[in-house]
């Protein structure tokens, strides 16, 4: 689990850098930059949050099963 965790978040991580620097170097206003890297950010977020919650109730589900049969 904890090898697991590292590698969503080291994927999350380079994700967020990888957009906000493919935002940063493109050619467009401060403000539309700035926007973009807010809403690229929440994809970005949200997307972690929503797998994180499956990884928890996969993980739940896993001990329950466990105690199952324990």
């Amino acid at each position: 689990m904890n090898t697991n965790r590292k590698l969503l978040t080291a994927l999350a991580v380079g994700a967020a850098i990888g957009g906000i620097l493919g935002v940063l170097y493109a050619p467009d206003k401060g403000v539309e930059t700035r926007k973009k890297i807010s809403d690229r950010t929440k994809k970005i977020t949200d997307a972690a949050k929503e797998k994180l919650e499956q990884l928890r109730h996969h993980g739940n589900g896993a001990k329950d099963r466990k105690s199952e049969f324990a």
